[in-house]
């Protein structure tokens, strides 16, 4: 490798010559569970992920204290602003299996789905299964465990994303500043938004709009062909675009320690034909 530089705590290679291959991102409020520690930690390596690899190509990152969206913007700007191939979310609350890397540099080999996440439920007893097909509809449920599902909406709290779909959207998306607890500044893209607004509209009715940073960006991506722009026209032409792994199978955890699903429901699509 030629001169690196050093940004935000991890290596940059030479951006002629070579691009750092995966960001991990952990959107956290600064207090996780040991549960969740083990699972993070507890993963199988690839084969080839070296020690010394992983310190150059393999970096961590994780801003405490600010709302999803704003964390989840930090991360995405620091991604784009390293160089980085892949970037995978990982959120404080999600466990993901112990063979999570291995599936997901499968897909990084590939290079040929931008945006995979594994499955994972809500939060709620019952719990549901975060896969949606057509906004407003709630669960996606036409599939069986280990089925690989095409979305058109996903959960980012175990998701791979190819960093050029990333790259091809910071010319349309806002700046804005952010400043930390420790009163560091930042200015990021807002690539990801939590949509709340209430507005009276063209028929004098009022209403309210609310919803999650990640279905907000689901969307965006569609609507402003994203996925074309980042060379991945094959998935841009998919009515769903979005690849949802379901043998990458997380588990939901609270700050009480109490895992979803909780009563069994996974069971419902291990069943099914």
């Amino acid at each position: 490798m030629k001169k690196a530089e050093m940004i935000g705590g991890y290596m940059l290679a030479d951006k002629k010559h070579a691009r750092n291959r995966i960001m991990v991102g952990i959107p956290t409020t600064g207090l996780v569970r040991y549960e969740w520690v083990m699972a993070r930690y507890g993963q199988v390596i690839p084969c080839n992920w070296s020690q010394k690899e992983m310190a150059y190509f393999y970096a961590p990152w994780s801003p405490i204290g600010f709302q999803v969206a704003d964390a989840r913007n930090i991360i995405a700007h620091h991604a784009v602003a390293g160089n980085f191939e892949w970037l995978l979310f990982i959120d404080h609350d999600t466990m993901p299996p112990a063979n999570m890397l291995i599936a997901f540099n499968e897909y990084m080999l590939r290079k040929l789905v931008p945006v995979v996440c594994g499955l994972y439920f809500t939060k709620s007893i019952p719990s549901d299964p975060l896969v949606y097909r057509g906004f407003g509809k709630g669960s996606y449920r036409d599939w069986k465990m280990g089925d690989k599902v095409w979305c058109d909406g996903i959960p980012m709290g175990c998701t791979l994303i190819h960093c050029d779909v990333l790259r091809a959207m910071q010319p349309d998306m806002e700046e804005y500043k952010l400043t930390s607890m420790g009163g560091e500044a930042i200015v990021v893209r807002k690539y990801f938004n939590t949509p709340a607004e209430s507005k009276v509209n063209e028929d004098g009715v009022w209403e309210n709009r609310t919803g999650t940073e990640d279905l907000d960006w689901c969307k965006k991506v569609i609507e402003g062909d994203y996925f074309t722009k980042a060379r991945f026209e094959k998935v841009a032409k998919r009515e769903f675009p979005f690849l949802i792994d379901t043998q990458i199978f997380c588990k939901h955890i609270d700050t009480d320690g109490n895992i979803y699903p909780s009563r069994g429901e996974e069971q419902e699509f291990a069943r099914k034909k």
